[in-house]
């Protein structure tokens, strides 16, 4: 209704997954998982941050079936799954995995800089390690943009013993390489600061960036965070300016200078620091999806122009494909329910699953 104002608050995490755990990866060996409730998760965040090198966040959903494991896009974080994880539980027997990459989300590691496409892809064999150690269940691995280059680069590397299949969302390399050069211009026109959550969610979904209110309320908030900036020195100009006897008016000034300066909100990511490993994730990237052994779907939220590599593969069959119009590049955020049934449809073809028992098609 156009007289209606929208709804931009936060949802939860715990409104659309069952568990949000942390996998503390200490070395190249040791590994160990912390699972956490949301009243200690200040405490022992505390504690563990002090002990261990490397702590991924996820959030699960799902007791039996394959495991799906979700990695998201560049900036973004695991919510971004959010409303997906909820449709996909209701059409198929699965247990979903959405992970915070490196520097991203609420993940922590010791060198967050580090953003190459061997290192996290990496990362994700490890963290599947601890989950599951020698005998991990059947995974399928999806991605999207960043997150499925990344997809592609530990399923070439063979990361995951027991994978099953791999979906890529909206990542072909002619096109990402093609626009790589506008991206720094892209991230020039992001607002710098919003000044609180809401203001972030309606950004996003106001922009077109994601076109699902319900997804942007819940993940919006793994992609910003709040900024807290010193408060003294704006109260001491102030101070400076009128030296007199301090009104009552004057003091509850400074205290909503104070609230307002406290909750600004700013990018969880500086995305455009990341440019020296865009081509690594993207080049070659083709060749790489078409000799993963597994069975392969590629959802594209355009009629994307398919590079020569992926028009002979389709040609010769060696991957699925499907365009879903209307949605932009979050096409997982966008169009929750078109990506899961095409996701279902492809895991029960392959016979890796099977539809819910009263689960209409």
């Amino acid at each position: 209704e156009p007289g209606r104002k929208r709804d931009f608050s936060p949802l939860p995490w715990s409104q659309y997954f069952q568990t949000m755990e942390d996998v503390e990866v200490e070395n190249e060996n040791a590994v160990r998982l912390c699972r956490i409730s949301i009243c200690f998760i200040s405490t022992l965040l505390a504690c563990v941050s002090l002990t261990c090198l490397h702590i991924f966040r996820i959030y699960c959903s799902g007791s039996h079936g394959p495991v799906l494991l979700l990695l998201h896009g560049g900036g973004h974080s695991a919510l971004s799954w959010a409303v997906f994880t909820a449709v996909i539980c209701s059409r198929i027997n699965c247990r979903v995995v959405a992970m915070d990459l490196r520097a991203h989300g609420d993940t922590k590691v010791k060198n967050p800089e580090d953003l190459s496409a061997d290192t996290m892809a990496k990362d994700i064999g490890k963290v599947v390690e601890a989950l599951y150690g020698e005998n991990p269940p059947p995974i399928m691995i999806i991605g999207h943009s960043m997150g499925g280059a990344i997809a592609v680069h530990t399923a070439a590397a063979n990361h995951i013993p027991s994978l099953l299949g791999l979906c890529v969302i909206d990542v072909v390399e002619g096109t990402a390489m093609d626009a790589l050069n506008s991206m720094q211009n892209f991230l020039r026109s992001r607002p710098k600061t919003f000044k609180s959550l809401e203001n972030a969610i309606e950004w996003s979904v106001k922009s077109g960036q994601i076109r699902n209110i319900e997804s942007a309320r819940v993940s919006m908030g793994g992609q910003v965070k709040k900024y807290v900036c010193s408060v003294s020195s704006i109260i001491e100009e102030e101070e400076e300016e009128e030296p007199e006897e301090e009104s009552n008016n004057k003091r509850m000034k400074e205290d909503d200078q104070e609230i307002k300066k406290e909750s600004v909100f700013t990018w969880r990511v500086e995305l455009s620091k990341t440019e020296k490993y865009w081509e690594g994730w993207f080049r070659g990237l083709s060749a790489l999806f078409l000799t993963c052994p597994v069975p392969k779907l590629l959802l594209l939220a355009g009629v994307d122009r398919l590079d020569k590599d992926l028009t002979i593969g389709q040609m010769q069959g060696k991957f699925q494909m499907q365009v879903l119009p209307q949605c932009g590049h979050a096409v997982h955020e966008d169009a929750p329910e078109k990506v899961a049934d095409a996701l279902a449809t492809f895991m029960v073809r392959h016979k890796f699953t099977e539809f819910k028992e009263g689960y209409l098609w």
